[in-house]
């Protein structure tokens, strides 16, 4: 069964991280399909800190959900060997109606070349021209002929070569075209078969007749073998037992990978004129083929979107996705959906809530690890229940999470928020901190947020901070740029600013604005305060 992605949005918060985890399980606990838990983005301190701390390993890493090779039914025919005869590659294409190729590998499993009903063809009638066969293996002229050699056990021959011939009587009685090294296929002719052991012919082929009988056991330089084909089934099939490497097309290949993107399959298919493609894996080995009919309605990846609709805060190539859910507890945006699904939005302080209670009405129990996973996301989303997001609801599902872990809120809240002004990182790594772009009334911004219990260590890297945004702002040409520290002491937030100041003045009502930087008392909350505020002055 094709698995269904859950994931939260870019640049991750625990909230987004652990609610598409927490998901994942309670589906998987009910049975219904494979959902796979993933993330948009690489794991901020916080996240990764609690996910060990738990005991959890990082969800799946994802860039895209673009459709892939990997994401269609394409063809998976037997592979050759390109030392198989040409008549078992017949019957591969016979056998398979609809397939116009059949992949040729080396002896390690990689593509060595493509054979098609056309190329059989082809060398079927050139043979008609060039009657003649070289260093065919004699294990793939018994099996095309269906025959045996009855020579003295003490004769060894590997392949057979020689121009064909088929020995019938000719005005006098004489029979033509039998010579040294020749291979010649004949009846009930005991004459033909002495001049051919005379002149040392490569081969004879003895077709439905006793005399294989009197040559049993017989020792010589000429292989002879006894078939129950007809001669002129013989004389076909021989051509059939020529390895299928020698007449498959080896160059100028265009194959695909599994990890390819279908937009640009489309674009190289366009560009070629064949009718099959072989598929490679990551290992170069061949798994099958792909038509242009495989392209035409490809199979979409299915995807659940936590903690956001917005799709600039999603993955790349969602538009191709098919979205299966929604799980959201932030203002409506601007994803589509092409057919009806589960949505559901809810005015809480995170979307951990919205899960935990997903599973109370299931009736089931998050594992004890993961109760104190999910208490903890809620704890960092709410901002130890200061945010104004949040409701009693979060406050009552985290502490039911806590007692099933075993926890202390209080002590895991400031293990948490202890994290945020680690003096190690980097200016941009503080910046990139529980980051998000938003597009309000034509305007572009950037807000990133780190919540903390010390604001004044960051505010003292302003010198380094400051051009760092500019840098940002320019690169990602934001019309203003915004660094919030949300301090969970004092209840409030330095907004670090780039960008208009009477845009701050007007949305915050701040008298005077004096730098790039005004402290916001009781503002602990992006969505519920700086967006709203942003947009009701823009309109």
């Amino acid at each position: 069964m094709d698995p269904i992605y859950v994931f939260g949005h870019r640049n991750p918060d625990t909230d987004s991280v652990v609610s598409a985890m927490a998901y994942a399980a309670l589906n998987n606990s009910l049975g219904s399909s494979e959902y796979v838990a993933a993330r948009l983005g690489h794991l901020n301190d916080e996240t990764a800190f609690l996910l060990e701390r738990f005991g959890f390993e990082p969800p799946l890493y994802m860039t895209t959900v673009r459709t892939q090779v990997r994401d269609i039914e394409f063809d998976r025919p037997p592979t050759l060997s390109s030392g198989v005869a040409v008549s078992r590659a017949w019957d591969v294409l016979r056998e398979n109606v609809g397939l116009s190729a059949v992949p040729v590998t080396d002896e390690h499993g990689g593509l060595f070349g493509m054979v098609t009903a056309g190329g059989i063809a082809e060398k079927d009638m050139d043979s008609i021209q060039h009657p003649a066969i070289d260093a065919v293996p004699v294990f793939n002229l018994l099996s095309a002929l269906e025959g045996l050699i009855i020579n003295d056990e003490s004769d060894v021959f590997d392949c057979i070569s020689g121009e064909v011939t088929i020995a019938l009587p000719c005005n006098g009685g004489d029979v033509r075209g039998i010579k040294e090294g020749s291979v010649v296929i004949c009846g009930h002719q005991a004459d033909v078969v002495e001049l051919a052991l005379e002149k040392q012919a490569s081969c004879v082929i003895l077709c439905q007749t006793d005399l294989a009988e009197k040559y049993r056991g017989i020792s010589s330089r000429t292989c002879i073998i006894a078939t129950p084909c007809d001669a002129y089934r013989a004389a076909r099939m021989i051509y059939q037992a020529i390895p299928v490497g020698r007449i498959a097309q080896i160059k100028n290949i265009v194959h695909f990978h599994m990890d390819d993107y279908i937009d640009d399959v489309r674009d190289a298919v366009l560009q070629s004129r064949y009718r099959s493609y072989p598929v490679l894996d990551e290992n170069q080995k061949v798994v099958g083929t792909l038509s242009r009919y495989h392209l035409i309605r490809p199979r979409r990846k299915r995807v659940v979107l936590m903690d956001h609709n917005e799709r600039a805060q999603s993955v790349q190539g969602l538009e191709q996705a098919e979205i299966v859910a929604i799980i959201d507890h932030h203002r409506l945006a601007d994803v589509q959906t092409g057919n009806p699904v589960f949505m559901r939005n809810e005015p809480v302080g995170s979307t951990t809530t919205i899960v935990a209670t997903m599973y109370q009405e299931r009736g089931l129990m998050p594992s004890q690890r993961l109760a104190g996973l999910m208490a903890a996301a809620i704890l960092s989303d709410t901002v130890m229940f200061k945010s104004p997001t949040c409701t009693s609801h979060d406050k009552r599902i985290a502490e039911r999470l806590a007692r099933i872990a075993g926890i202390d809120l209080d002590e895991l809240g400031k293990e948490i928020f202890s994290l945020g002004t680690d003096a190690s990182k980097t200016v941009e790594e503080l910046l990139a901190t529980d980051f998000k772009e938003f597009h309000i009334a034509g305007h572009t911004l950037g807000i990133g947020q780190i919540t903390c219990l010390d604001t004044d260590s960051v505010l003292s890297r302003l010198p380094e901070l400051l051009p760092a945004m500019e840098k940002m702002k320019r690169n990602k040409e934001y019309d203003m740029q915004l660094l919030m520290l949300t301090d969970v002491l004092r209840e409030g937030t330095e907004l670090i600013f780039l960008g208009d100041d009477d845009v701050i003045r007007m949305a915050f009502n701040i008298a005077e604005v004096q730098g790039n930087h005004v402290f916001l008392p009781g503002v602990v909350s992006r969505k519920k305060q700086i967006v709203p505020a942003l947009s009701l002055l823009w309109g």
